[in-house]
Formats: structure tokens, sequence, C-alpha cells
């Protein structure tokens, strides 16, 4: 049997993992070559006792970091479809990117199914789970825990393929059958109303901490929290409330310098709510660091200077703001950590929150221990704000967005001010406070109807770039039955 090493993202070593699980998810495939795997377990022979599950488990969140989920793939479709970001570089350096940019992306680009092919290559290692170890005879409530925790990592990956293509394959176990592999798009109301089911179930069973051997699982919060997001997007103003509202009740609290939280000494912090782990392993380059802090690292200097912060962004912040210091870097500043940023950049600005000091040793790319904060506190607070002042609560919503504020060094919000003024500086906080993080600007813009007002020069289309297309590979390989995005 030869196994794959993944890094096992909790305890910074590296375990193996189902080598039939890590494969490629050919979502659309109708012709497959049928020839038992060689010197691969079946999951059928693999998922038999407890070390099974949690190798399995394990493997869940070390796909999390890989090149598709966090690094040009992920950062295409995610970040330069905003008006956050620009896609740096060189002129001439990786040219492809600017189709996402300008919102000239066809069918055929790679990011695109790249993309694709990260998010359900996750939903296949957590079917897996969420299918095989029930079966297993092993303590009960652990059992029950790592399920919980696929069905969040689940739906955290259809709840990014649902807002960037509207209606996708919906798969909810490892497919066997050609037909089973060869699924339609489901509507993106039941693919939403899933994800509801969902975390709804596993906030049930997950617990609200871990002890430090398990840190960076998911939690009770982390699936709240994802519940209030979606619920968010959705619309559905009393249940992303309700489930904010729990979530603030847990126990978190804002880290009381923003800056700090997003260096490596802040990760995990009273603010996380779920990051995605990374640790170096030494000789394990491929499979187990993350590329997220690289590719956008400080060219000539830390990284490959792509996916920089745009003009836009950078006159976004109110004077006094803190939490730009946290967000851009210049060519010529020196940071707190004394790393002076050299002027030979060839771009005017860089994503902070992707810089890590010198001082931080790295073994295979610049920033491979970079966590990638994904829910944190600061943006719950501003669902919740944002649910509350559409349901006239006004005072509430003050509340709330006056504690990210003033924790940005910036003076509270005046009361009195009218629902459709507290929804614009709603909507304004959330812009600045999550800005180049787990790429939600594109997205905020879509559901808030702004996308073709505020992303106009940029090319943006109404009624065609709400979605991104969905790539063309995968409707050739369903035989036509996976069906394409309208103006596309």
């Amino acid at each position: 049997m030869k196994n794959y090493p993944f890094l096992n993202p909790l305890r910074g070593r590296a375990v193996p993992v189902l080598a039939a699980a890590v494969l490629a998810l050919a979502s659309s495939c109708t012709k497959y070559l049928d020839v038992a795997p060689l010197a691969q377990p079946v999951a059928t022979s693999f998922f038999q006792n407890a070390n099974d599950a949690a190798v399995a488990s394990i493997s869940t969140y070390g796909k999390l970091r890989e090149w598709n989920l966090v690094a040009f793939n992920w950062l295409a479709v995610t970040t330069l479809t905003s008006d956050d970001a620009e896609k740096g570089s060189v002129s001439g350096d990786a040219e492809f990117l600017n189709n996402f940019t300008f919102f000239r992306v066809t069918p055929t680009d790679g990011p695109l199914e790249g993309f694709w092919t990260g998010q359900y290559q996750e939903i296949l290692l957590c079917n897996q789970v969420i299918q095989n170890v029930p079966g297993i005879n092993m303590d009960a409530n652990l059992k029950a825990r790592y399920v919980a925790e696929a069905q969040f990592l689940r739906a955290l990956m259809y709840f990014n393929l649902v807002r960037a293509f509207g209606d996708v394959p919906l798969y909810t176990k490892p497919p066997v059958t050609p037909d089973e592999l060869n699924l339609a798009r489901t509507p993106k109301d039941q693919v939403y109303a899933f994800l509801v089911s969902e975390l709804t179930a596993a906030a049930a069973i997950l617990p609200a901490t871990y002890t430090s051997a398990d840190v960076g699982r998911a939690t009770k919060g982390a699936a709240l929290a994802l519940l209030s997001k979606v619920q968010l997007y959705q619309k559905n103003w009393a249940a992303a409330l309700a489930a904010s509202d729990q979530v603030i009740g847990l126990g978190y609290s804002l880290a009381p310098d923003y800056y700090k939280m997003f260096r490596i000494a802040g990760e995990n912090g009273p603010e996380s709510i779920f990051e995605i782990q990374a640790s170096a392993v030494t000789g394990n380059c491929d499979a187990s660091n993350s590329q997220w802090a690289q590719v956008q690292g400080v060219r000539n200097q830390f990284g490959w200077g792509f996916f920089i912060p745009s003009a836009s962004l950078d006159a976004a912040f109110e004077a006094g703001d803190k939490r730009k210091m946290a967000t851009i870097l210049y060519p010529g500043e020196t940071t707190p950590e004394g790393d002076v940023i050299t002027t030979s950049a060839p771009n005017p600005r860089y994503n902070a929150k992707a810089y890590v000091p010198n001082a931080v040793p790295y073994t295979c790319n610049y920033g491979d221990s970079q966590n990638l904060r994904v829910l944190r506190l600061g943006e719950v607070l501003l669902i919740n704000a944002e649910a509350a002042n559409e349901l006239g609560q006004t005072a509430k919503a003050l509340t709330d967005v006056n504690l990210v504020r003033v924790r940005a060094g910036l003076a509270p919000l005046a009361s009195g001010l009218s629902q459709d003024a507290m929804r614009q500086a709603i909507w304004k906080e959330r812009r600045v406070e999550l800005a180049l993080e787990y790429g939600d600007r594109y997205f905020d813009l879509v559901r808030q109807g702004r996308a073709a007002q505020v992303l106009a020069s940029k090319g943006f289309v109404a009624g065609k770039n709400e979605v991104l297309p969905i790539p063309l590979n995968e409707i050739t390989l369903s035989g036509g039955k996976l069906t394409q995005n309208p103006g596309y």
C-alpha cells in the first residue's frame, strides 16, 4: 500500500492519507477507466478503525491550503473580480489573470477550472468521512464530531461554489455509478437550503472549544458563523441575526490589536473562529505548504507580487484607521517588525495581511506558515449589524458597528442614523474590515445589488457577471448535462 503524506494541519506533522480520497473529483465525467487502482486502498477497505477515521478527518483539513484553494486560482476568482485588487507583478507575467480583473473571463480560463476542481476535491474528501466514519466501531462522540467537522467543511466549499457559479452539482456522497458521477446542476436555492440544514446539524454536535492539540478544527462557533453568513446572503435577516447572536454569546472577543492579529503570533487568537492552518514541513513542499502568502508577497523581496491592493481600496480607509497599516504595504515603509519594504518593488501596494516578517523562518515557500483567516468575530459583528438594521433594530446595529470602529481607532458613529445611512455605513465597514482576507468583496457587491455600479469600470455586465462561467471542460465531460450560465 502506498500512502501519500499530507501535513496534519492540527499538530504540525505528516500523516498518511487515503490515496483514493485525494484524487480529483471528475464531477461530470461519463467515461472512466474501469481498472482497479494499483497500490492504493479502496475506501471500503480503508475505513476500518478509529485511526482510519482520524486520518481521513485530518486529510479534509490538509487539502484546504493547496494551490486551488488558496493561491492563484482561488484569488483570481474571489479577489481580482472585486474592486479591492489588481493583478500586480509586472507586465507580461500571468496576464491571463486580467481576464478576471476586467471581466473578460471565459469558460476556458484555467483558474476557473482549478477553483471548481479544488472545491469538489475537498467535497469528495468530506463525503468520504460523512459516509464511511459512521460505520466504524469507535467512540460514538468522536465519530459524530468527525462527521460534523466534515459537514462544516463541505458546506464552506459549497458556499464558495454557489456564490461563484449559482446552480452547481450537489454531491452528498462519494459517486459510484456513472450517473452519480455526472450530476446536473442543482438550483442555487436548494443548495442554500442544504447548507442551512448541514450547518444547523453540525452546530448541534461540534464543541465550542478544543484542547490545544486540536486547535484549528471546526467548532460550534464556526458552524454558526458560517450559518449566519449563508443566511445573510439569502437576506434571511431574522435567521442571520439569531445565528450571529449565538456566536457572539460563545465568548469570542475582538483582538485588541488589529495589526498583530494577522501576524504568526496572532493566529488562533481570541477573535478567531476558523482559520486554515498552515505549518511548514521540511521536505514536503508540494503537499503541505500554503502559497497564499508567497503569491502575494512583495515582489523582489518576499514573493511574487500578485493580487495587489487597488487604488480604490487605498482610498476607502478613513484618516486614522489602524486597519490600513494592517492591510496595505507600501514600498519604502518600515514595518513594525523592522523590515524595510524594498523600493525596487514594481507595484505601489501589496497585501499586508499576507506579510510574514523576515524573522519568521520558512521551509519551502515564503510565508508557508501563514494561516488564512476565514471567519472571525469582526465579521460576525458586522453580519449581526446588517441583519439587525434590516429588521429595523438600528440601535443594536450601531452598537455592533462601533465595536469594530473603536478597535480600528475611529470615532464611533453617532446615533440617529436612518436605516439606509446605517446600511451604507455597515457596507463600508465590511469592506475595510475584511479587505483581502477570504475574498468576500465581489460576492458582497453582487448580493447587495451594487456590482454593476461599483464594478462598471472593470467591465462588469449586469445580467451576466453576477456569476462566473461553468468551466468548459466540465460541460464537455458531462456530455452536455451541465449547462452554461447566461452570456457565456
